[in-house]
């Protein structure tokens, strides 16, 4: 049998979690409108390529920046601009990011910089939506589609700022941005997936 003490202590801590559980909401109509910064210390791109057939390697950009202005009565209106640092690259292999790096991949001294703007958001379900938009990558500019899922909005419990939370996922060609080195043996086809926050700005 659970002592009065436990008891007590489960239900304070009951007491003490339902306020921010109340503070959040999966339904995007709900969402604040406003406009947002990306929290870049919780949002990440992770792509993904096959390797010569043998395993599915993976990536990542830790340094991403960007803006969302938001209205939930017209998702149709958003803006979403966002920025990747390039030479923020990192596969956990030193060897292995120089080369990426290099002007055999990404080119990062002559390309420090990727670039997506949304030109269009079609909602496609109750928590998904197609964003479309133009990314720019080793100076090269392409229509690309991100199928996005909301993940909720609330104020998060750490610092105390209205939040929002997406994930997201898109395939593209890297030989249509002048990447080719190693095609097809490294697959043309990356996968891209995006976990982002964005804050609200007072």
């Amino acid at each position: 049998m659970f002592s009065s003490a436990a008891l007590g202590l489960a239900a304070a801590l009951l007491v003490a979690a339902s306020p921010l559980q109340a503070q959040t909401t999966q339904a995007p109509a709900e969402v604040h409108a406003g406009s947002y910064k990306l929290d870049p210390s919780h949002s990440k791109i992770t792509w993904s390529v096959t390797h010569f057939g043998y395993s599915t390697y993976i990536g990542q950009f830790a340094s991403v920046n960007g803006a969302l202005k938001l209205d939930p009565k017209a998702p149709a209106t958003s803006d979403l601009q966002v920025t990747v640092d390039t030479p923020s690259l990192g596969t956990l292999n030193p060897a292995l990011d120089t080369h990426l790096k290099s002007p055999d991949f990404l080119d990062v001294a002559k390309f420090p910089t990727a670039t997506f703007k949304a030109t269009s958001v079609k909602v496609t379900g109750a928590r998904t939506a197609d964003i479309a938009g133009d990314l720019t990558l080793h100076g090269v500019t392409k229509p690309v589609t991100l199928q996005a899922t909301f993940n909720q909005a609330g104020v998060n419990p750490l610092d105390k700022k209205y939040t929002l939370g997406f994930a997201g996922a898109a395939k593209i060609k890297r030989s249509e941005f002048g990447i080719t080195s190693y095609v097809p043996a490294i697959s043309d086809d990356v996968t891209l997936t995006v976990e982002a926050e964005f804050k609200a700005v007072s």
